[in-house]
């Protein structure tokens, strides 16, 4: 293959990635939390049920993120996502046939278990066709793809999309075919820009020395730990937004606006500060002041109510998902990590 056919693939593994992020990922979860005031009344659950629900996947993910990183090393990036789109997938349309909080809590544990590692298998796919400049820009648009796959999700799921699909129910099974049909688009997908469809993966670091190796590098814990941190700020204020905003009055449009509005704001901050962190060369310098943002969005929202909600959503959502974008990045550039031991690291 010439570098010119390389040149265009790489927008085509780029655009991919961004579809399973938005479709797969971002919508197929993110239509949860407004959804749930008609879930919890079709299959009676509490608040308490609700929480656990929510935070089931990503315990599901927990386990999953390892061995998903190990397995995309050792297989490839692109069989990973086609695998794991396609379990994602069946879990996610399976939530459709829930009769209770058991069932349900059970297949968004299975969601959880296969779709959590294609948050980060997506990146390592795009960081193969991506490197120097690129690659923060790169990760940028993935992540981007994440926040209008969670404004659209959040706007329009139970609005538009649930009602005109014949309930909650039967969006799960929409969702979920979406993800067979990437999942065999992942399949077809060149795995490198040096290998063909069919040509077999040279990654052949066995399992336990992927593993020794990546959680010996001291300077990836403090990435980890802020990553945990984000992710978990942000998962519980998604989760619990609407509900909230309920429970004190708002109406369901605004209550599920003010989720769209924190999701829109990261869709529009993401792209802007992965780009500034390549242009100045320095991560931290954006991931920092970012965080510090965060913490001054979620104290105003949680000392003051009324339209301040719509301020402090709106800002942690512009530094949310540009943050996550650019400590991935950080972890595919760190020097001792290396192309054989990006998805361990990642996981």
């Amino acid at each position: 293959m010439t570098n010119h056919p390389q040149s265009k693939y790489k927008w085509y593994i780029l655009t991919l990635a961004g579809a399973t992020h938005i479709f797969v990922v971002a919508m197929s979860r993110m239509c949860m939390p407004v959804l749930f005031p008609e879930i919890s009344k079709d299959l009676g659950l509490n608040l308490v049920q609700i929480g656990v629900v929510w935070g089931i996947a990503g315990l599901g993910g927990l386990f999953a993120a390892i061995p998903a990183g190990l397995i995309s090393d050792k297989y490839g990036a692109t069989r990973t996502l086609a695998a794991a789109c396609l379990l994602q997938g069946i879990a996610g349309a399976l939530r459709g046939v829930s009769v209770g909080f058991t069932s349900l809590t059970t297949f968004m544990f299975l969601f959880g278990l296969f779709g959590v590692p294609m948050l980060f298998t997506t990146h390592q796919a795009a960081g193969q066709w991506f490197s120097g400049r690129q690659l923060g820009f790169a990760n940028g648009v993935l992540a981007m793809g994440m926040g209008v796959g969670f404004t659209l999700g959040s706007m329009f799921s139970a609005t538009v999309l649930a009602p005109l699909f014949g309930g909650w129910r039967h969006l799960m099974f929409v969702y979920g075919a979406i993800a067979l049909i990437i999942s065999f688009l992942w399949f077809k997908a060149k795995r490198s820009p040096d290998q063909s469809e069919t040509a077999p993966s040279t990654a052949k670091v066995p399992f336990r020395q992927a593993f020794s190796h990546v959680i010996r590098i001291r300077a990836l814990w403090l990435i980890w730990l802020s990553s945990l941190f984000i992710v978990g700020f942000g998962n519980g204020i998604v989760g619990y937004l609407p509900l909230y905003l309920r429970s004190i009055g708002w109406t369901d449009f605004s209550a599920d606006g003010a989720l769209a509005t924190l999701s829109l704001a990261s869709t529009v901050g993401v792209v802007p500060l992965s780009v500034l962190s390549d242009r100045i060369g320095l991560r931290k310098a954006v991931v920092i002041p970012g965080a510090l943002l965060a913490i001054i969005g979620g104290t105003l929202f949680s000392v003051f109510g009324g339209q301040i909600v719509w301020f402090s959503v709106s800002l942690i959502g512009f530094v949310r998902d540009g943050v996550f974008a650019i400590l991935i990045t950080m972890i595919m550039e760190s020097e001792e990590v290396g192309a054989a031991y990006t998805g361990t690291a990642l996981g």
